[in-house]
């Protein structure tokens, strides 16, 4: 009866052709503001890891269609995948947070959700921005363990992670324009420095280019209107 369950079943019964795509990640629920258990200061990734296969698997319960677990725990595609499995949810996919760097563009949605790592920062379990060819390691052990879609966060400074990915796999690429990048568009708009539509489509397009077939942005309600009116669809 958690709130995501609850939201979920709410838009299903609603919308019941909608696809349901959740987050899996413990961050949200931890003071600590980390993606994983904490024990002495140290991330412990096989307990986490059971954890998130109950989180995934009460989700899928509750009508997700799709699982991303976003807290780049080594392993963790796989444990879920066999979770799902094993509790019936065989044709719910895994969307996976495979090149999740350590960015200074979550900020904004950090300070929203109160979920600033409580010590140090995340570097131990996200990846390095300066390191592109780890993205490549990540997406190949995700295929391994049975990944249905491989995401790319953030998505503007990372366009060469998304061609590499995309170069290198036939899963769907997804890149998620983050709350950083959405914040920084907003500002610039306030000012008059940039036309809102116009910057917005553009970097969209660039994803696009760069080989996203999915992705997720703040902007998403906003650019299918504008895509609506202009007659793209």
């Amino acid at each position: 009866e958690g709130i995501v369950h609850r939201s979920i079943r709410m838009i299903k019964e609603k919308y019941p052709d909608a696809i349901v795509c959740t987050d899996v990640a413990l961050d949200p629920y931890s003071d600590q503001g980390h993606d994983g258990v904490v024990e002495d200061g140290v991330i412990l990734n096989d307990v986490t890891i059971n954890q998130l296969c109950k989180q995934a698997v009460s989700q899928a319960r509750a009508g997700a269609d799709i699982v991303a677990p976003s807290d780049m725990q080594d392993g963790r595609v796989k444990a879920i995948r066999d979770a799902l499995d094993s509790e019936g949810f065989t044709n719910v996919s895994i969307l996976s947070y495979t090149a999740k760097y350590a960015s200074a563009y979550y900020g904004p949605f950090r300070d929203a959700l109160d979920s600033h790592p409580g010590f140090g920062d995340k570097k131990t379990y996200q990846q390095d921005p300066a390191n592109g060819r780890e993205a490549l390691i990540e997406a190949a052990l995700d295929a391994q363990e049975g990944a249905d879609m491989l995401m790319v966060k953030p998505g503007m400074p990372y366009l060469d992670i998304i061609r590499r990915l995309k170069d290198n796999s036939d899963l769907p690429i997804a890149a998620y324009h983050v709350s950083g990048e959405y914040a920084m568009l907003k500002a610039a708009v306030e000012r008059g420095w940039l036309d809102e539509k116009d910057v917005v489509l553009e970097t969209l397009t660039c994803f696009k280019r760069a080989g996203a077939d999915i992705i997720l942005t703040y902007y998403a309600k906003q650019a299918a209107q504008w895509m609506k009116e202009d007659g793209l669809y």
